[in-house]
């Protein structure tokens, strides 16, 4: 498959207690240490939608996938995530307050989605993750989430490293208000971009989540 495939909806349309059993013992165990429950749902349901979009592409049933993750410094259960059946197929995930999203496709893959908080710009986050060009650019909130969830994709890529957030500089791309409509989902504006060879999908939901989606291969949206 050419293309990269990526699902996204609210928790509730997602989440069901029976789909626990898809999820691996490490998985269970780190859903099981969440203090709150939205906050479990959250990530069973992410865990379980990226093994779903995975299987669309691969065409194997959903329980024949193996998620793993394991990082040299936590040990299992953390660092990149990939199927142990096909580790060289690119796989993403990410969930927000109620809102969970996942890719897979050939190539790096990378996708972030983070709810765009109320009130005034938060200047510890900009201070933080924002190169200098960059600032200018968030005047509110809503933009600094835009080009957090971008850098938070690249991360998710493997291209960059929380240490590298202000010397990477992505003011060249617009922000949603600038970028052509690629369509809708669910009632929620898409946007495609590319940038220096890589294809981005953004969209923001009805209830405050933006997302994106960095891969080598355009992605639909499914």
């Amino acid at each position: 498959m050419r293309d990269c495939l990526v699902l996204a909806g609210p928790t509730d349309e997602i989440y069901t207690s029976a789909e626990t059993d898809l999820l691996t013992e490490v998985e269970r165990e780190r859903a099981g240490k969440f203090l709150h429950e939205a906050d479990r749902r959250d990530f069973v349901a992410a865990h379980v939608l990226v093994r779903r979009c995975a299987a669309k592409v691969v065409g194997v049933p959903e329980d024949r996938l193996t998620l793993l993750q394991h990082c040299d410094h936590c040990g299992p259960g953390h660092g990149k995530p990939y199927l142990a059946e096909v580790p060289e197929l690119g796989v993403s995930l990410s969930h927000s307050h109620g809102y969970v999203c996942a890719a897979v496709g050939p190539g790096r893959v990378g996708v972030d989605a983070e709810r765009v908080p109320a009130g005034p710009l938060d200047a510890s986050l900009a201070s933080h993750a924002l190169a200098s060009a960059e600032r200018p650019l968030a005047r509110d909130n809503e933009a600094l989430i835009r080009l957090w969830v971008r850098k938070e994709a690249l991360i998710k890529r493997g291209e960059l490293t929380l240490d590298g957030l202000r010397t990477t500089d992505l003011s060249g791309l617009p922000l949603d208000g600038d970028a052509p409509a690629a369509g809708d989902f669910g009632g929620d504006a898409l946007r495609r971009l590319e940038w220096e060879g890589r294809h981005l999908l953004e969209w923001r939901t009805g209830s405050g989540v933006a997302v994106c989606v960095i891969t080598d291969q355009p992605a639909v949206l499914g």
